[in-house]
């Protein structure tokens, strides 16, 4: 039996089971084929295809497994390796939005050179590293062998294979669509209040339009949340709303204490309050709401 993994990224790798798919009528493979897909879209009398699987349920998939298949996720490689499978991996590319970088070249790279895997770069010859897998002995995991995880992350530092924009993107992001948020409340509330609408009222109207906005860029572009069941987008939605009620009860105690208690004027007032309140929002975004899932 093969076993393709595809992980659990949010992007799609279509690239890679249209070439096994190939090789299944070439009848190149003629072996069952199970894949976890994770949210790639993909269907097929060939294959059985599996979205996500349980962490047992993977465990045993590889156990079973002849070949192993998979994207360059260090976790899925790892997997196979622990138990001396045969691996040919494939890096997911930028240029085909299958990745937001190219760093799975360099840890399959990595792998390769060990001589724990099968490298492939160009998927026309998925056939021929099939056939050369049936005679490939790939080097035994030695357990004392310890932190490859981190090996593969310091080889990819050192060798700045990660640019400094995907490595700090999630926090120039949040900056960016924070400080829009910001804006957004601080100029509703300074038109609400320019209708002499009371400061309290307006200050909640000013975080209900913030806070919708907020949560659609947070979820979108920030954190790339992209949950399909709509049981889990209602989840991370009142665990969001939830805590942005804790930090709207923070910027309304703070406007309270700096204007009535300490006489400072509103709008500084203002202007502090969401410079404090953005750095509770990403930790609480970050740390309790829009979890990202390992790659596998």
């Amino acid at each position: 039996m093969i076993f393709v993994t595809l992980g659990t990224q949010d992007k799609s790798f279509v690239r890679l089971l249209k070439a096994i798919d190939r090789e299944i009528e070439k009848g190149t493979i003629k072996e069952k084929v199970i894949v976890q897909a994770g949210l790639t879209k993909y269907s097929s009398p060939n294959m059985e295809i599996l979205d996500l699987v349980s962490e047992e349920q993977f465990d045993e998939l590889v156990d079973k497994c002849d070949l192993l298949i998979t994207h360059g996720g260090a976790g899925s490689i790892l997997a196979g390796i622990k138990k001396n499978k045969k691996i040919i991996a494939a890096a997911r590319l930028a240029k085909y939005k299958e990745h937001t970088n190219d760093h799975q070249k360099q840890i399959i790279k990595e792998f390769s050179n060990k001589g724990y895997i099968i490298e492939m770069r160009d998927f026309n010859q998925l056939g021929k590293l099939i056939e050369k897998s049936k005679t490939f002995k790939p080097k035994k995991f030695i357990s004392n062998t310890k932190n490859m995880e981190k090996l593969i992350t310091d080889y990819i530092e050192q060798e700045n294979n990660i640019s400094w924009y995907n490595k700090y993107r999630e926090v120039l992001l949040y900056l960016v669509f924070g400080g829009l948020t910001t804006l957004i409340n601080i100029i509703s509330f300074y038109i609400l209040r320019k209708f002499k609408i009371q400061m309290y009222i307006s200050n909640v109207i000013a975080w209900i339009i913030s806070v919708l906005f907020a949560f659609f860029t947070n979820k979108i572009f920030v954190f790339e949340s992209r949950n399909k069941s709509t049981k889990d987008n209602i989840k991370e939605a009142i665990s969001f709303f939830s805590f942005r009620i804790l930090s709207l009860v923070f910027d309304i105690a703070f406007m309270y204490v700096m204007v009535q208690l300490l006489v400072v004027n509103e709008m500084i007032s203002k202007v502090i309050s969401n410079i404090l309140v953005i750095i509770l929002n990403y930790l609480f975004s970050k740390l309790f709401i829009f979890k990202k899932k390992e790659e596998k």
